[in-house]
Formats: structure tokens, C-alpha cells, sequence
């Protein structure tokens, strides 16, 4: 059985003319420690996804499952990372990054006990995304770019099963987005959590995903799934062969042809 599903999902907003539907009829399946990415033309309700599968909205119609059960309310077991860092400023590094274990269970009633083995467990994480010894800095004192490592660090460090990233590197230049392409896909293979990562980039979720898949202009719906059959772990310098290449230029042309 996939790990999220979904099943003739639909969700609408209200709005002063009436419902708006954002998503209609999406049926989705992923895999336990899949890296699934989602494409599509901007409305087209990839964050309505988000909000769906970790429990932030409710559907208008249909099912969706998680780990065998249909999604009742928030998840406590999802990371989840955005555009914007949004850090907390008056918190350190190490501040932030415990904040979510002040909030989820276990991990809140243990975190007084075992606060020593918990700010092990932050610098370790700090340490995989190359910010060894930024703990103790607060998040105006960083880079754009080291703000998101922070921000990826924080989604992982309840351990969560499932991660739901929704453009996390948009913001970033080229140079240090693809940086974070490499943190992001060795923090999966040393983990392999599940991932669903929302982006506007083709050749970000080429690079990252097992398997992509491209919604239609709104409201969305799923029509066509991709498997990423370039060898892993994956270079930088696979985003110039010509495997690579063509599947980039396939997505385009799918997603400029549901944008008509």
C-alpha cells in the first residue's frame, strides 16, 4: 500500500463569487522512502496539496491516506519546509531547530530530561548541512542560503516520516540552489524518509526525484507520472547529459501544454 494517498481528492475555497475549485479528482500514490516531486503551472494547486496531505485542510470531497490511515487532522510525524525559512528571530540556530520538539510528541515531554542529547542530535544535523558551529548565531546573521539549511534541518529533527518541501530554494540564486540540491539529496539517502518536494524548477526535481509528477492548470489534477530512471547518488554534472536533458525538456513541454 502507497504511504500517501490520494483518491478522487477535491478540495474548493470559498470566495465572495462562490467556490473556487483548486482541486478536482487527483488521485496520487507514493511509494514508503519515495523522492516525489510535483510540476505544474502556478494556481494549479500544489500547496493546496501540501495542506491536504499533512492534514492542514480537510478535502471537499474524496480520501486521503497516510501511513495506512485517513488523514483526521494535522500529522505530528511531517516535516515540512517552504520558500521562506521563517525562522523565528529572537531564537538562535539551536533554538529554532528545538522548537519543533518543544511542540510534537515524544519528543516534548522527553526534551527537559534529555536536552543534552537533543542539542547533540541539532549540531549533528548542523554538522550534515555544513553549518558546524553556527548554533549559537541567530538566523539575521546568516546568508539566505544557510537560513534554509536551518530550515531543512528543523523539518528533520523530530525524524519525521514524511517530508513535504513546498519550493524551498526558490528564493536562492542559482549557485547556492543547487548547493542545497546535494544537501537535501544526501540527507535523503542517509535517511530515506518519503518526500514530496512542490517546484516550478524541472530540472530541481529531475535532479532530485524517483518520480515526478505533472498537474494540470486549475483545478488540478494529475496527468502524468514520470519515472527518473538516472543512476543515483547523483552528481551536479548529470544535469548536462542527454538523459537528463530530455526528460527536463518532456516536463516542459507537458506543462506549457496544460498552462494553454
Amino acid at each position: 500500500m502507497a504511504f500517501v494517498r490520494l483518491e478522487k481528492t477535491a478540495l474548493s475555497y470559498p470566495t465572495r463569487d462562490g467556490e473556487v475549485a483548486a482541486l478536482e479528482d487527483a488521485d496520487l500514490a507514493v511509494q514508503a522512502g519515495e523522492f516525489t516531486a510535483v510540476v505544474g503551472p502556478s494556481g494549479c494547486g500544489k500547496s493546496t496539496l501540501m495542506r491536504l496531505v499533512t492534514g492542514l485542510r480537510p478535502p471537499t470531497r474524496g480520501h486521503v491516506f497516510v501511513d495506512g490511515r485517513e488523514v483526521a487532522g494535522p500529522l505530528k510525524f511531517v516535516g515540512m519546509a517552504f520558500q521562506n525559512a521563517t525562522l523565528l528571530p529572537w531564537r538562535t540556530v539551536t533554538q529554532n531547530l528545538l522548537l519543533p520538539l518543544e511542540i510534537v510528541e515524544p519528543h516534548r515531554s522527553k526534551l527537559r530530561r534529555e536536552k543534552k542529547a537533543y542539542i547533540e542530535k541539532t549540531e549533528h544535523l548542523l554538522e550534515t548541512v555544513g553549518l558546524a558551529g553556527f548554533g549559537a548565531k541567530y538566523p539575521w546573521e546568516l546568508s539566505g542560503g544557510m537560513q534554509q539549511r536551518v530550515s531543512l534541518c528543523r523539518a528533520l529533527i523530530h525524524e519525521p516520516k514524511l517530508l513535504m518541501l513546498d519550493e524551498p530554494f526558490a528564493a536562492l540564486d542559482a549557485f547556492t540552489r543547487e548547493e542545497l540540491w546535494c544537501v537535501l539529496r544526501d540527507l535523503w539517502e542517509e535517511q530515506r524518509f518519503t518526500v514530496i518536494l512542490v517546484t516550478h524548477d524541472l530540472r530541481e526535481a529531475v535532479f532530485l526525484a524517483d518520480t515526478i509528477h505533472v498537474m494540470s492548470a486549475r483545478p488540478g489534477r494529475f496527468l502524468h507520472r514520470h519515472t527518473i530512471d538516472l543512476p543515483r547518488p547523483r552528481d551536479l554534472e548529470i544535469c548536462y547529459a542527454p538523459a537528463f536533458v530530455d526528460v527536463v525538456h518532456q516536463l516542459r513541454h507537458q506543462v506549457a501544454g496544460v498552462r494553454r
